[in-house]
């Protein structure tokens, strides 16, 4: 692609993500509840929803259910679960890692206090199953039945990659391959950012026929890169353009891919830094250590690393595009989906 080209991807893409969050935004705020105790439980559960986010999950679930032939009004609510149990995550592992920021500004419990946070994440849990329950009232019976057994799958394997990624912590996991990593973002992040929303708006779209293995794969490539873009701009974006602290995976010791890199490539005075820096807690890292660990990802090409790494997991997902919707129909949805893996590429540059 030329760099005009780039950009008008990426604008068409950003549009219609946008126009995608605006429509879901207005339905979950719809959906949760008001009433007492106010200051402590219903205007902290309206914080996060209230916020712009990327809009990626519901507009994976729409574009691909419309894709396989189901309307909107069919989607619609499912989308919203979706990111009604999205944002109930994050208010928990903002809970679990101590973070500061959540799209730009301070998050529940820096503004709460931990205790309404989490109780405030799990009414947001909660709201989510109310409105699923509602969407696949809509659909037949063996329909409904499918789309909840995809939902609480997908809540499964994301609480098995949470559970994963704290014992890595708590037993001070320190031997990782980026196989490893994959594994821990599979079931942490693509199952439910990409996997899952694909999957089910596939499933209603085409009323359970459509094949489900390419889609896994494609969502996990898609997925896979997406997140590793993420853990990128953590270590070298701007703060006010990504929304969160920079620098806060270094902080909260995550074993992000380009952490596992260094891990595996440092000459053995500098692992023992590392090894050092792993066992320490959040408020122990100093400001001048992590910021030590993240110019020894520079020297050893950490950086450079995560973005090739990247780049062959996008070329592996553009293979696997065309098994996955061999059977969708073509239309705008169709080229959404298609634009996504260059979206992703061009973010990069």
């Amino acid at each position: 692609m030329t760099d005009t080209a780039d950009r008008a991807s990426v604008s068409a893409v950003d549009e219609r993500l946008g126009e995608v969050a605006r429509i879901v935004r207005r339905a979950m705020l719809d959906a949760l509840p008001d009433g007492e105790p106010s200051k402590w439980l219903y205007a902290p559960l309206r914080a996060y929803p209230q916020r712009p986010g990327k809009a990626l999950r519901p507009a994976l679930c729409l574009s691909a259910g419309r894709a396989f032939g189901a309307d909107t009004d069919a989607l619609l609510g499912i989308a919203v679960a979706i990111e009604l149990l999205h944002n109930a995550f994050l208010v928990h592992d903002d809970v679990a890692d101590g973070s500061e920021m959540r799209r730009g500004r301070p998050t529940l419990g820096a503004m709460y206090g931990m205790a309404t946070a989490i109780n405030t994440g799990d009414a947001l849990a909660l709201v989510a199953g109310q409105v699923l329950r509602r969407a696949t009232r809509q659909l037949d019976r063996d329909l409904g039945e499918l789309v909840w057994s995809e939902f609480d799958t997908m809540a499964l394997r994301t609480l098995e990659g949470q559970a994963i990624e704290v014992g890595w912590q708590a037993d001070n996991i320190d031997d990782l391959a980026p196989d490893d990593y994959l594994n821990l973002i599979l079931h942490k992040t693509c199952w439910y950012t990409t996997i899952h929303p694909l999957r089910v708006g596939a499933i209603v779209g085409s009323h359970g026929t459509a094949e489900l293995g390419s889609l896994v794969r494609f969502g996990f490539h898609f997925g896979a890169a997406f997140q590793i873009r993420d853990d990128l701009l953590n270590l070298v974006g701007d703060e006010r353009i990504y929304g969160k602290e920079i620098l806060g995976d270094l902080y909260e010791g995550k074993r992000t891919l380009p952490l596992v890199h260094l891990l595996s490539v440092a000459r053995p005075s500098d692992r023992d830094l590392l090894a050092d820096y792993l066992h320490r807690t959040r408020a122990q890292r100093s400001a001048a250590l992590v910021q030590r660990v993240r110019t020894m990802m520079d020297d050893y090409g950490s950086i450079a690393f995560t973005r090739h790494y990247a780049e062959g997991i996008l070329l592996a997902a553009e293979e696997y595009f065309e098994h996955a919707f061999a059977d969708a129909h073509p239309g705008p949805d169709l080229e959404f989906l298609r634009s996504l893996v260059p979206y992703v590429w061009a973010r990069w540059r």
